[in-house]
């Protein structure tokens, strides 16, 4: 890389227009997109699935497939155009001077092919570096993307490394030719929060080291002001926003980008109070694009004959640091006009208990070796001492990291698994030993679940309204076909589908569409407690904030008892009345969402939080980066299951984190904490966010 800075643009892109070409005709991607990056700078590109993120960045690689071309306007790199250069051109600036990371980190690792061995050959290939050289600069790339024991993690094949893990050798890979550009697309979706936190951290710390420029694709905002210094919105394949982070998020000029904030949770957010506000109507198809304006069938301040009459350019804001926006009534808007909820919402009332968890473990016995079954058996502790009750009509979101327990948690309440002990009082039965196929009708029926993905949940071959229907059989609702088909089609009503979806088959649908069909099927059998696995995290904002709305009104139709099992702690601390934390099989914390998300907290709680990524430039954070990850569930640490990654643990006496494991005592009002920190360092925590008024400035 060059150690000259210019102020010539390291990527330059003017009226930007891609299209795919199909048996049934062009479809146009992207257009009229333009987007400048300076040396240094990250810019940030975000907007709903199918508005054409990863379409530009793909464009940008000159990866747009057999399918996909260039139709309209340049993408210059340092100057030089991009759709000019040849094949070998290409080749030579791929991987050395542009890079990009991708989603998925396993599909840009070899499988069969050591650590060591690929990042080694991207200096190799392209700088023509020794291979004594080329393994130096590895070890020194694992070491910078802070990875423990470089050695072994270079000898290390994919598959043996944790998700985390895997995408920071792939974020080493991608700088192993010190590249002057990084395009990032959503690379932390798929990642505990915790480990994002630690990605952003380094991403941040690395853009800085090396001074590489970076496009960084999120629909996550609290992502893109950790990272960038700039920002580009764009919708349906238009950028309609762009500027720097404090000139969009503060001084926003175009009512998609004022949309998208109001359909996520920040701090201020309240689901009785201040409900999120989904954007009405739908993302439109590419070749349903409407006259005009592309956002003015959504748009709250839409006015006809105007927005609608021809294609809109982007202009300016004056007195800004080139913010500029798509929009032809600015002046005409109050943007700084306090939000009003579209309705006014009750509190759900808070019953008796109805689900009672009393010292429940589950425990695996797996062979010592698997493959071969030889040596003494081995026992997974997935869950420890869980205790817990759940009232009719509340909210108690389980949250932590992956390998908590979460998951194994709520296979067993669903009877999937058998707990090892304790008790399981759902109804007044206990059914800690009673698997689903022994459960009797009803008590399947009213213990329905939501699944993280609603792709992988209906069946593909069956339309939605057979799916419900069969739903209502197995239940045995309604006594004829006419009486079910009816019923199914109320649930439709209920879960805001037109009833004309009943015909549909899966593929037909959107992914909100889809989780909604899910959520349908779940109420088939008037549920009473409903277990959602991270069910919007699949999800835009909008459809995010639209599928949480629904589950909120739901319960307060039906009251019923909603267990939110999520990693994101920022849906959980606007929907969720109550809040358990888990780690490693334990409950560490529980208690009013406003109890546990002020201190004192467990450690591992505000680790947690501090982790948590928020779009707002009036709170200020502190920041816990936990090490490590969490300890196998096969071979727990002794004493306390958090004291491996504890940050607080030198203030308490002795070796009493290493030897015992605390017990859960009450802080007051139902609070509950499983520490050994002392009650006067409880009391002296400082909270992880603070709220600054000068911030917003």
């Amino acid at each position: 890389m060059s150690d000259t800075r210019r102020d010539d643009p390291i990527l330059e892109i003017e009226n930007l227009s891609i299209s795919f070409f199909t048996r049934g005709g062009e479809i146009p991607a992207v257009m009229d997109f333009s987007c400048t990056v300076m040396p240094g700078e990250a810019m940030g590109l975000v907007g709903e699935s199918g508005c054409g993120k990863s379409t530009v960045a793909l464009g940008v690689m000159q990866d747009l497939g057999v399918n996909g071309r260039i139709v309209g306007g340049t993408i210059k790199f340092k100057g030089r155009d991009l759709g000019s250069m040849s094949p070998r051109e290409l080749g030579k600036l791929r991987g050395a001077e542009i890079a990009m990371i991708y989603q998925e980190p396993m599909a840009s690792l070899n499988p069969a092919m050591k650590i060591g061995r690929q990042l080694m050959e991207v200096p190799m290939t392209h700088q023509g570096m020794s291979e004594s050289a080329a393994r130096a600069r590895a070890r020194q790339l694992v070491a910078d993307v802070r990875l423990p024991d470089p050695d072994r993690i270079l000898g290390a094949y994919p598959h043996q490394l944790s998700g985390g893990q895997q995408q920071r050798i792939v974020i080493a890979m991608a700088l192993m030719a010190n590249p002057e550009l990084l395009i990032l697309d959503e690379p932390t979706t798929a990642l505990d929060v915790t480990v994002e936190a630690g990605i952003v951290d380094l991403v941040k710390e690395l853009g800085r080291k090396y001074g590489t420029s970076m496009l960084f694709i999120s629909h996550n905002l609290g992502l893109v002001m950790e990272v960038c210094n700039r920002l580009c919105v764009m919708y349906s394949g238009e950028a309609v926003e762009t500027g720097n982070i404090r000139d969009v998020f503060n001084k926003m000029r175009h009512p998609y980008t004022q949309a998208l904030f109001r359909a996520i949770p920040l701090p201020s957010a309240s689901k009785n109070a201040r409900p999120l506000r989904a954007i009405p109507g739908n993302f439109p198809l590419p070749n349903e694009r409407p006259n005009g304006c592309n956002f003015g069938p959504r748009c709250d301040y839409f006015k006809s004959g105007l927005c609608d009459r021809h294609d809109i350019p982007m202009a300016g804001i004056a007195g800004h640091d080139r913010h500029e926006s798509r929009c032809l009534r600015i002046e005409k808007i109050d943007w700084d006009a306090a939000f009003i909820a579209s309705k006014e919402v009750s509190e759900t009332r808070i019953g008796d208990v109805i689900l009672r968890m009393d010292d429940v473990r589950k425990y695996y016995e797996v062979a010592a070796s698997s493959l071969f079954s030889g040596g003494d058996p081995k026992v997974v502790k997935a869950n420890e001492t869980l205790s817990f009750d759940a009232y009719e009509g509340e909210t108690l979101a389980i949250v932590g990291e992956s390998g908590c327990g979460k998951s194994t948690f709520a296979k067993v309440l669903m009877g999937l698994e058998t707990a090892t002990s304790g008790k399981i009082m759902l109804f007044d039965e206990n059914v800690q030993s009673t698997p689903i196929q022994h459960r009797n009708t009803d008590t399947v029926s009213h213990l329905q679940m939501v699944f993280q993905n609603p792709f992988d949940t209906l069946n593909p071959s069956m339309t939605v309204g057979a799916q419900i229907v069969r739903a209502l059989e197995i239940f045995k609702i309604g006594k004829t076909s006419a009486e079910r088909t009816s019923r199914m089609l109320e649930l439709l009503d209920l879960v805001k589908l037109p009833r004309a979806f009943a015909t549909r088959m899966p593929r037909q649908l959107s992914g909100g569409q889809k989780q909604r069909v899910g959520i349908a099927r779940a109420f088939a059998g008037d549920a009473k407690i409903v277990v959602a696995d991270e069910p919007v995290s699949a999800l835009d904002v909008s459809v995010q904030a639209a599928v949480t709305e629904l589950l909120m009104d739901i319960q307060r139709k039906n009251g019923t008892t909603l267990l939110f099992i999520s990693h994101d702690l920022s849906i959980v601390r606007y929907l969720s009345d109550r809040v358990m934390v888990m780690y490693l099989g334990h409950v560490v914390e529980l208690g009013r969402t406003d109890q546990v998300f002020a201190p004192p907290y467990h450690p591992y709680t505000e680790a947690l939080l501090s982790a948590v990524p928020v779009a707002d430039t009036r709170v200020q954070k502190k920041r816990i980066v936990l090490e490590g990850d969490i300890p196998s569930a096969m071979n727990p640490p002794p004493g306390c299951p958090f004291q491996t990654r504890c940050h607080w643990k030198k203030d308490v006496p002795g070796n009493l984190c290493e030897t015992e494991v605390p017990p859960m005592r009450t802080l007051g009002e139902g609070h509950q904490i499983k520490c050994h920190l002392a009650q006067d360092i409880l009391a002296r925590m400082d909270p992880v966010f603070t709220v600054s008024a000068e911030a917003a400035e």
